[in-house]
C-alpha cells in the first residue's frame, strides 16, 4: 500500500481513537456525583482511613444519619479527631446495577473542634457523647446482655458460650438499601456459607440485635429474618436469632458495642457495629461500618475455635 494512502487511513484512525478515549474519560468523570456535606466525627479507624460521621441531611440525596465514610486523602484524615465538626464533599461513584456504589469524602475541612465531654445521654435518646464512646477490643469480656427474640423467648449472650457468636445490629425500617440491608444480606451470605461446613456450623451462631424496641416485635423480627433468606422455613432460627433488648437495657448494649443511635423525626439515625465473640465470651474482633467481608468473619471464627482447641 502506498505511503500516502496509509497515512490518509492512519490519521483518521488515530483521531477516532483519541475521540473515543476522551469520550470514555468524560463518561467516567460524569459517573461521579458530588454533594456538599457537613457532620460530626464519631470514631476514627486509622487502619482503614475511615470514620463514622453523624452527617446532616443532604437535600436530594439522603437524610441525616451516622455512616461510615472513607477519607480519600491521608492528609485530610490526619487532621481529624473524634468530636470534630467538618465540611466536605461526598463523592459517589456509580457501579453496575447489581452493585452498591462506592462513596468517599474529599476536600475535608474541620469547622469546629471536639467539645469537652458532656453528660451522658438524656431522656430524648440522644447518642452518647463521643468522648465516652467505648470501642470493643480483642479480649474484652462481653456482659451477659439479655434480649427477647423472634419467638418471644428470653435469650442471653451467656447461653452461646462454647460457640463463636457473630453479632450485628439491625434497623428493620432502614430506608437506605446500601446501609442496613447490606449488612443483613452479608449475614445471610455468612449463614449460607457456614451451612456448607457442618462442623463449623455446629460451633457458630448468628445474632442480629435491633435497636428499635418500640417497633420491632417478635413478629416483625421473624418476618425480617425470613426476608433475608427469601424463605419462611423456621429452621432458620436454629442457628440465627433476631432479638431486641428492652428500652431500659438498650443504651448499655449500644454503648458496649460502640453503636450510636438517635431517634429523629420518626426514624433513627445510627452507625453500624459488628462483632465476633469467642467461645469464652470475649471479643475476638469488632468492625464498624459495612465494609467487612464474610471471609473475614469466618477467618476470625476459625482462629477463635483453634485457640479454644
Amino acid at each position: 500500500m502506498p505511503h500516502a494512502t496509509l497515512a490518509r487511513l492512519t490519521l483518521p484512525l488515530i483521531l477516532l481513537c483519541a475521540i473515543f478515549s476522551l469520550s470514555c474519560s468524560k463518561h467516567t468523570a460524569s459517573s461521579l456525583k458530588r454533594y456538599p456535606f457537613r457532620g460530626r466525627i464519631v470514631t476514627l479507624d486509622k487502619a482503614n482511613q475511615s470514620a463514622i460521621i453523624d452527617g446532616d441531611a443532604i437535600p436530594g440525596f439522603m437524610d441525616a444519619m451516622a455512616m461510615d465514610y472513607k477519607i480519600k486523602l491521608a492528609a485530610d484524615f490526619g487532621q481529624l479527631a473524634a468530636g470534630d465538626s467538618i465540611s466536605a464533599e461526598v463523592v459517589v461513584a456509580a457501579k453496575d446495577k447489581d452493585s452498591a456504589p462506592d462513596y468517599w469524602l474529599e476536600n475535608v475541612k474541620v469547622t469546629g473542634h471536639a467539645r469537652p465531654p458532656a453528660s451522658k445521654g438524656n431522656d430524648k435518646g440522644d447518642a452518647k457523647p463521643t468522648a465516652e464512646l467505648h470501642v470493643p477490643a480483642a479480649g474484652d469480656e462481653v456482659p451477659d446482655f439479655q434480649f427477647t427474640n423472634q419467638d418471644a423467648k428470653r435469650i442471653s449472650l451467656k447461653q452461646y458460650r462454647g460457640q463463636v457468636l457473630f453479632v450485628t445490629f439491625i434497623y428493620t425500617r432502614c430506608p437506605f438499601p446500601d446501609y442496613c440491608p447490606r449488612v443483613g444480606a452479608q449475614f445471610a451470605k455468612l449463614h449460607q456459607q457456614l451451612a456448607t461446613d457442618t462442623a463449623l456450623a455446629r460451633k457458630t451462631h448468628l445474632l442480629c440485635i435491633s435497636f428499635d424496641p418500640g417497633h420491632d416485635t417478635p413478629k416483625v423480627l421473624r418476618d425480617y429474618g425470613f426476608s433475608l433468606v427469601h424463605s419462611r422455613d423456621a429452621a432458620l432460627f436454629e442457628r440465627w436469632d433476631f432479638a431486641v433488648p428492652g428500652v431500659a437495657e438498650l443504651p448499655e448494649v449500644a454503648d458496649y458495642f460502640a453503636l450510636t443511635y438517635k431517634p429523629e423525626d420518626g426514624l433513627i439515625t445510627h452507625s453500624l457495629s459488628t462483632a465476633v465473640i469467642g467461645p469464652d465470651g470475649k471479643i475476638v474482633s469488632w468492625y464498624h461500618g459495612s465494609e467487612w467481608q464474610v471471609s473475614e468473619l469466618v477467618k476470625d471464627a476459625e482462629g477463635a475455635l483453634r485457640g479454644q482447641g
